[in-house]
C-alpha cells in the first residue's frame, strides 16, 4: 500500500472512530492468517508461493466500511474494496493452496478482501456509523505478497516481512526478492 494512499485514508476518516484504531504503517491485506508456524511449514510455504503465478501489479480501489461478523456486533471495522478485490481473492486462494501444501488446515471462512482499521473490544453497535454512507474512491497499487512475521507481546504486534515476492510488470516475470 503507497504512503499517499495511507494518508488519503487517515485525512478522510471519520474524527469519532469506534474501537482502536490500527496505526497506518501497519496497514495490509492479510490473504492468509497462519499463527505459530515451524521453520519447516516456512520454507514450504515460501518455495510454494515462489513457484506461483501471481501475476502482475494491479490497482485496488477502496470503498465502504464493513465489519467482522456485523455491524451490530462489530470486533473489526475495515474498508472495503471495490475494485481489485478480484485479484486480492486469487491471491489469498494461492497463499492458501501454500498453507494447506505446508500442512496447514484448510481456513474455514471465505476471504473477504478488506483493509482492517481497528479493533473493537468489547464489541460494539457501529450501525450508526454505517447510516452515514461513507465511501471513499482512494486507489493503490498491489505490487508484491509479502509474507510477514508476526512479534507479539511487550506491545503491539510488530510485523517483520520474512519474504516478498514481487507481481509482474507489463513484461517482466515476478519472483521472490
Amino acid at each position: 500500500m503507497t504512503p499517499d494512499a495511507r494518508a488519503a485514508i487517515v485525512r478522510v476518516l471519520p474524527k469519532a472512530f469506534p474501537g482502536k484504531l490500527v496505526a497506518a504503517e501497519k496497514w495490509h491485506f492479510t490473504l492468509r492468517f497462519l499463527g505459530p508456524t515451524s521453520r519447516e511449514a516456512r520454507d514450504t510455504i515460501i518455495a510454494r508461493l515462489s513457484s506461483a503465478n501471481l501475476g502482475s501489479v494491479f490497482q485496488i480501489r477502496f470503498g465502504e466500511f464493513g465489519a467482522f461478523p456485523n455491524p451490530r456486533r462489530a470486533r473489526v471495522l475495515w474498508l472495503g474494496v471495490t475494485r481489485g478485490g478480484e485479484r486480492l481473492s486469487d491471491l489469498a486462494a494461492i497463499a492458501e493452496d501454500a498453507a494447506r501444501n505446508a500442512g496447514f488446515v484448510a481456513e474455514g471462512r471465505r476471504f473477504t478482501p478488506h483493509l482492517t482499521l481497528s479493533r473493537i473490544d468489547p464489541p460494539q453497535n457501529i450501525t450508526a456509523l454505517f447510516a452515514q454512507n461513507h465511501s471513499y474512491a482512494i486507489e493503490t497499487t498491489v505490487t508484491a505478497l509479502i509474507l510477514y512475521r508476526s512479534r507479539l507481546g511487550g506491545g503491539p504486534a510488530r510485523y517483520e516481512e520474512a519474504a516478498r515476492f514481487d507481481l509482474s510488470d507489463a513484461g517482466s516475470p515476478g519472483g521472490p526478492r
